[in-house]
């Protein structure tokens, strides 16, 4: 039953997102919330200036509304959804802060606001299921205590929240990447984990992230008639981190999401060779600016950036179905 549960979620949420985005983007329009291009970016997107943002808040709104409408709230769910919305949050003023000013807000207030979300859920994760070891795949698990795991948590929710805010950057890009990786975890939490057993909500959860994402490419892709904006991007980032969390499987997500990891250390990688060197190591950060400014087409990158993380994706369950299975691979 629960594929059956599974496939009616993305559905539902497809079909929300389709039906409700013409009247958000209408509305968004309407109100002048529209995005400010940043005068140092590629030149190329200076024309998309004006596009209706903010659409995070729609996926976020259609998902937590189906999750509460199928009844899935449950301990495996209750932490991802408590991000989605505390991350949200913070990505909604982010965005309207942007839109009034041409400026986010400070960098140090919106990484206060990422680390106390992050901390409370690693909390909350550790407790109830009194975790205190990670799964590193052909390791097994590492017990390194409760106050380390906390710690561990906290900083990957937070790193992997930038990672994918970093990400969004061209139209579709970081939509599909968030739709493998999701995917993927939704497969994990259907495994039945020894002494653990399969994770049915969590993977209705996965669903309904996989259907709004999907309803939101629907308008998102090129050329978009609506950008994602922090409220989005920060929260499904973090979102996604505490589903790997919950599923035992946090390490594997420097591999599933192995397109969020590039990204975000390719901005790390320019500053410190600057900084160090004096000289930029990419023509421009993040990584899929880099390739735009090369002479890749925005489609070229977003579809090859999606062939990545579908094949990573792949590895990453893989990696996983071995691990629990203990199959021995050929010579």
């Amino acid at each position: 039953m629960t594929l059956v549960q599974v496939v009616v979620a993305l559905l539902l949420a497809f079909i929300g997102m389709v039906l409700l985005a013409p009247i958000y983007i209408n509305l968004l329009g309407r109100l002048g919330i529209g995005k400010q291009i940043r005068s140092d970016g590629p030149e190329a997107h200076f024309g998309k200036a004006g596009t209706p943002t903010m659409g995070g808040m729609l996926i976020v709104g259609v998902v937590l509304f189906l999750a509460m409408a199928l009844r899935i709230e449950d301990v495996d769910t209750l932490t991802p959804m408590l991000a989605l919305v505390g991350v949200g949050i913070l990505g909604a003023i982010d965005d309207f802060v942007n839109i009034r000013s041409g400026v986010g807000m400070r960098g140090r207030w919106k990484l206060a606001w990422q680390t106390i979300v992050a901390i409370l859920a690693g909390f909350y994760i550790q407790r109830h299921f009194d975790i205190t070891g990670i799964n590193v795949p052909g390791l097994g698990e590492v017990v390194i205590g409760p106050v380390l795991f906390i710690l561990f948590v906290s900083f990957v929710i937070v790193g992997a929240s930038n990672a994918v805010n970093l990400t969004d950057g061209l139209d579709g890009l970081v939509g599909g990447v968030l739709i493998f990786s999701f995917v993927a975890y939704l497969l994990i939490a259907l495994y039945d984990l020894p002494g653990r057993g399969p994770q049915p909500n969590l993977a209705v959860f996965c669903a309904l992230v996989i259907g709004a994402l999907m309803g939101f490419l629907w308008f998102n892709v090129h050329p978009a008639q609506l950008f994602m904006g922090d409220s989005g991007a920060l929260s499904l980032g973090a979102t996604l981190a505490v589903v790997a969390t919950i599923t035992t499987q946090l390490p594997l997500l420097a591999i599933i999401g192995v397109v969020f990891v590039a990204v975000i250390m390719s901005v790390v990688l320019q500053v410190l060779n600057y900084r160090l060197r004096g000289r930029r190591l990419f023509r421009m950060a993040p990584l899929h600016h880099h390739f735009e400014l090369i002479g890749w087409a925005e489609e070229k990158i977003t579809l090859r950036f999606w062939i990545v993380a579908a094949l990573a994706g792949l590895l990453g369950v893989s990696i996983f179905v071995v691990g629990v299975t203990g199959i021995q691979m050929p010579r």
